[in-house]
Order: C-alpha cells, then structure tokens, then sequence
C-alpha cells in the first residue's frame, strides 16, 4: 500500500513537473497557439463546407481555409495597418513638428469666442496653460503611438516567425481539431460531460466575443472613419480604427473620439459638420451596438457587462491586443466552472 502510494505520488509529481516545463518551453509561442487555436474554432465550419465539396480531402481544405482566412481577415487588416502608420506619421508632423492646426484652433477661439477666454480666465483658469497642457497631451500620446510602431518594425523578423508558427499550427488545428479536443477530452480527469462542456463554452464565447464585439466595432468604426472622411477630418482610417478599438470596451464606446470631434466643428463655427456628426453619432454608430448585438449573438454567452469590461482590461493589461478575447474566455470559463462545482455540491 505504500509503495503505490510513493508510486503514484512520484507519477504524478513527475508529470507536473514535466507539463510545467514543457510550457515553459513554449512560452515565447503561446500567443500563435492561441490564435491558432481561436481561428481555428472560428473558421471550423468553413473548413467543414470546403471538406465536404472536395469529398474529405483534409488537407487540401485546410490550406484553402487559411488562404480564405489570409484574403478576408489578415491581408485586410495588414493594409489598414499601414494606412494607420502612414496617417499617425502625417499627423505627427503636423501637430507636434508644425504645430499647424492646433495653433489655428487657439487663435480662431481668441478671436472669434473672446467670451470663452474671459470667463475661464475669471475662474483662474489660463489658456496658455490650456495650450502647452493639450500639446503635451497629444506629443505625450503620439510619441507613444510612434515608439509602439517603431518597435514593431524593430522586430519584424520576430513578428513574422510567429506569424509563421499560427499559421503552422492552425493547418493541423483545421485538419485535426476534432481529434486533438478528444484526446483532450481522454486526458482530463474531470468526466468527459464537464470537459465537453468546457470546450463548448469556449466555442460558445469565441463565437460571441467575435460576433458580437468585434463585428459590431468594426461595422461601428467603419462608420465612423467613412463619416470623418467624408467631413473632411484628417487622418480618417486612424480615427475609425480608434473608434473600433474604444467600442469593444463596454460602456466607454466610440462616443469617446466623434464626440470631441462635434464639439470642435461647433467651437470653430461648422454647425452644418457638428449636427451632421452628431446625428450619424448618436442616432446610427452608437445604437448599431443596441440593434446588432442581440442578433448576432443571440445566447452564445451571458457574461454581465461590467464582468466583460473588467475581464477584457485586465486581459489587454496581461496579454495586450490578445486580451480582447482571452480576457472573456477566461472570466466564461471561470462562471462555467463555478457553475459546474455548484451543481456538483451545493446539495452536498
């Protein structure tokens, strides 16, 4: 009897120190396995479609699969990357290396809204003090924008590695994903019913997560960044991915960047622009999310909001841009997992 107890105990020491090391080893390539993996789940039944039409011919369909992947998903978001850099660039050398249009702002406010001025100034409130605080503001955040894109270009070849490795591993993700969750599914020792129910979930919340918050920012933002272009505001596509970024977080939104943006058109005497913005604004880019949310995810999760709010910053916090879903999957499985001890013992 004791010598199985010391049998087991060494077993299974040794296989936690094993597990441990072995992702310790994988640590730098970690993010590509989990992209990998949520591209994977998300584009399975695009797979299954392409699998079915070429009579099972796996491979071929996951090769295919990742070139749909590539044309829809990542050559997109690869060019509004560089249009992103090309317009932070411009206006980077516009308002903090010129100073051009900031210094417009001031004096038509000086001359055109004295009013403004005097009554700030009788609460103590000085302009230039205004002034050097908001180009502060602004150098302070561009250069930071700047030293983010410099330093992805520094690590180019990095980057590229780690593309190379997704890419890798979501082609066995396509092909063989049903096999991997099984063996999974063999290997935890929880009772297959719970572990069927994990990965459901985690199906369950990529789905929601991508549906609802990333579908809608995008519609939100593209919205946005095609109104600003249209109105004539510089630097469009970076204002519109801003706008995509900001309404992923719930309750802050994209009201944060075309909100400042009606104001300036009504403080600078461009109502026709302010009242055009402000309805697109309020009455179409803001309850998109209302309208389109409920459709789109329909039951595929009930994650509270102030829970999806406090999960996806403390996700961008630990994992950066990642943090966006695994901050979610993570909070999702928490609940299912509590929710599973629940039922197991609360009778108990």
């Amino acid at each position: 009897m004791k010598t199985d107890l010391i049998k087991n105990s060494f077993f299974y020491l040794l296989l936690t120190i094993t597990t441990v090391v072995f992702i310790w080893l994988l640590k730098d390539f970690l993010m590509p396995l989990f992209w990998a993996a949520t591209f994977g789940v998300l584009f399975h039944p695009v797979f299954k479609f392409i699998n079915r039409h070429l009579r099972e011919k796996a491979s071929l369909s996951a090769l295919l699969t990742i070139v749909f992947i590539f044309l829809i998903v990542i050559l997109p978001a690869f060019l509004v990357g560089l249009a992103v850099s090309k317009q932070m660039t411009g206006l980077y050398n516009e308002y903090i290396v010129n100073d051009v249009s900031i210094r417009e702002i001031y004096q038509y406010l000086e001359k055109h809204l004295p009013a403004v001025t005097n009554f700030l100034e009788s609460y103590g409130i000085n302009i230039d003090n205004i002034k050097s605080s908001f180009s502060g503001a602004v150098m302070t955040s561009t250069r930071f924008l700047a030293s983010k894109a410099y330093g992805l270009g520094g690590n180019i070849l990095h980057f590229f590695l780690l593309f190379f490795v997704m890419i890798y591993l979501l082609f066995f993700f396509l092909r063989d994903g049903n096999n991997i969750i099984e063996i999974f599914i063999r290997a935890l020792p929880m009772g297959d019913k719970k572990e069927r129910l994990l990965f459901s979930k985690f199906r369950e919340v990529l789905h929601a997560t991508v549906k609802g918050t990333f579908v809608v920012g995008i519609i939100q933002g593209t919205l946005g960044g095609i109104t600003f272009w249209i109105l004539g505001i510089e630097a469009a596509v970076l204002w519109g991915v801003l706008m995509i970024i900001l309404s992923l977080l719930p309750v802050i939104g994209s009201p944060v960047i075309w909100g400042p943006a009606v104001i300036i058109f009504f403080v600078t005497g461009e109502w026709v622009k302010g009242i055009i913005l402000l309805l697109i604004g309020s009455l179409i880019i803001s309850l998109i999310d209302n309208f389109l949310r409920p459709i789109l995810v329909g039951r595929d999760t009930k994650i509270p909001d102030y829970l999806i709010l406090l999960s996806t910053l403390g996700g961008l916090t630990l994992f950066g841009i990642s943090g966006f879903i695994i901050g979610p999957v993570i909070a999702s499985l928490f609940l299912t997992i509590w929710n599973i001890f629940m039922l197991d013992y609360s009778d108990k």
